[in-house]
């Protein structure tokens, strides 16, 4: 394919090379990564439009799915397109501007995922634990109130990375061995001392996964509770399946990330080519999945998708 790219020697540029090793196979690798990117938009998309038009599904949970597919639409598009263009196109420039664009952007969002799955957590121990007063505690003003807060809390928490970056220097040497621009990996590049970018990020992963998963830990282990409290056997089960899907999207969520920040500040031995793969796919699968998880798992919002797949 013809090369569009700028040399890396242009100052104002950073060179993306996408997979490093399998570059023959780009064109290939990009085959599953574009159905995965479309799949993951139609759904998204799809639970948009059907919450949206039903009146019916304007409530605080359908309200936090909302709010999750367009976090996870955000966050594969800031990635893909680009990663697309590099293996279709070799468009592997990207100014340091767009670079840490890119990064601040992406960032922010996973945080701001982050925070919907704790509100989501709350929302489904308020459901078992205090279910008469869940419509007082919950309406859809505090749920879009508490949407809002996560993305202060998201922008406050994110912006100081690109800013930190943009105060470094670069060497000559402008290439990142990526398909998008991650913190550490643009912090390498640097000729100077990445001490406080690097405890920076570690602070960031740490404080965000390691408050939010300890909350969401502990709203689980209070459902838990109360469900072994009901006596009847019918009620557990119905109290755990409300779960379910959040439960999944969780694991979904959390796991590739966690595993990509650890193997990005620590190695861990992994082949570069393997751990980029499974960092693309974190952005990619869990976008494909999670409206699947919630179509399947919340009997009301199935039928209102089946309904209109039936009128197309």
């Amino acid at each position: 394919m013809a090369s569009f790219n700028l040399t890396p020697s242009d100052p104002s540029t950073f060179i993306l090379m996408g997979i490093p090793g399998l570059e023959a196979a780009h064109v290939l690798i990009s085959i599953p990564f574009s159905m995965f990117y479309i799949i993951g938009l139609l759904g998204n998309f799809m639970v948009l439009f059907v919450v949206g038009k039903e009146q019916t599904l304007h409530k605080p949970m359908y309200l936090l799915i909302c709010m999750l597919a367009l976090t996870e639409i955000s966050i594969s598009t800031s990635v893909m397109p680009k990663a697309l263009c590099i293996f279709w196109f070799n468009l592997k420039s990207i100014t340091v501007g767009g670079c840490l664009t890119q990064m601040f952007f992406l960032h922010a969002v996973y945080v701001m995922h982050s925070a919907i799955l704790v509100t989501m957590a709350f929302d489904r121990y308020v459901a078992i634990c205090d279910p008469l007063r869940y419509t007082i505690i919950l309406t859809n003003a505090r749920i879009a109130k508490l949407g809002l807060v996560g993305l202060i809390r998201a922008v406050l928490f994110i912006l100081p990375g690109p800013l930190l970056l943009s105060r470094l220097s670069f060497c000559a040497n402008r290439i990142i061995p990526h398909t998008y621009c991650e913190h550490i990996a643009v912090a390498k590049m640097s000729c100077g001392d990445t001490t406080v970018n690097r405890m920076y990020g570690l602070v960031i992963v740490s404080v965000v996964i390691g408050l939010d998963l300890t909350l969401i830990a502990l709203s689980y282990g209070l459902i838990i509770r109360a469900v072994f409290r009901i006596s009847s056997k019918k009620a557990h089960q119905k109290a755990l399946n409300t779960c379910t899907a959040h439960m999944c999207v969780i694991l979904t969520s959390y796991t590739p990330s966690l595993f990509s920040n650890l193997t990005h500040q620590f190695g861990l031995g992994i082949a570069p080519h393997i751990h980029i793969i499974l960092a693309n796919l974190y952005f990619l699968v869990p976008p494909m999945l999670n409206p699947i998880i919630y179509g399947v798992k919340t009997k009301e919002l199935r039928e209102k998708v089946v309904k209109y797949i039936y009128r197309i």
